[in-house]
């Protein structure tokens, strides 16, 4: 457990670095990105080795229902996910639509794995995300929405959803994580 809980520090750290030191972030530059990276992938690999490493109560586990609503809130995850670096029409009325597909994510997975290490790997990054949309908020109070792009970047975003779902869906299958169950 404690490689899960390491690894989720590490991402916060690095997460919060730029609003925690501001100072110290803004004289390394640009040469921040490659040790805050670093950070970022070493806390990566330290919450899935100890997630799969980890033990602990388990209160629930997956039902037939939960599962369809998992895949569903997944699906849209990745859809919000899209929106994101695609700055389509969703992503003009909504401030963050990476950090709520980090959200729809957590609680999609919450939802099917009620277990204390999904409570700590998911919920962590549940809070994360919402303390991370709090934390922006607040430092950056005024938000300009991104330029309006083409219908055909709207069809391009939804394709991309399902390619990248179903090959989520593959990878889960993969590790022996049946997604559909």
């Amino acid at each position: 457990m404690a490689i899960l809980i390491l690894g989720l520090v590490l991402w916060y750290s690095g997460h919060f670095f730029k609003r925690l030191a501001p100072d110290a972030r803004a004289r390394m530059g640009k040469k921040a990105r490659g040790p805050i990276t670093l950070v970022l992938l070493g806390g990566v690999i330290l919450m899935v080795i100890g997630y799969r490493m980890a033990d602990g109560a388990f209160f629930w586990g997956r039902h037939p229902a939960t599962v369809g609503i998992n895949n569903l809130l997944m699906l849209l995850s990745v859809y919000l996910f899209a929106v994101s670096g695609a700055k389509t029409a969703l992503a003009r009325k909504m401030r963050h639509p990476m950090l709520g597909a980090v959200k729809v994510w957590a609680l999609a997975h919450l939802l099917v794995n009620g277990d204390v290490p999904s409570f700590i790997l998911f919920g962590g990054l549940l809070a994360w995300a919402v303390a991370e949309m709090i934390v922006i908020n607040r430092a950056e109070p005024n938000w300009t929405p991104p330029p309006a792009k083409s219908a055909q970047k709207e069809v391009i975003v939804v394709i991309a959803t399902l390619v990248v779902y179903a090959a989520i869906v593959g990878v889960h299958y993969a590790l022996g994580y049946p997604t559909f169950g």
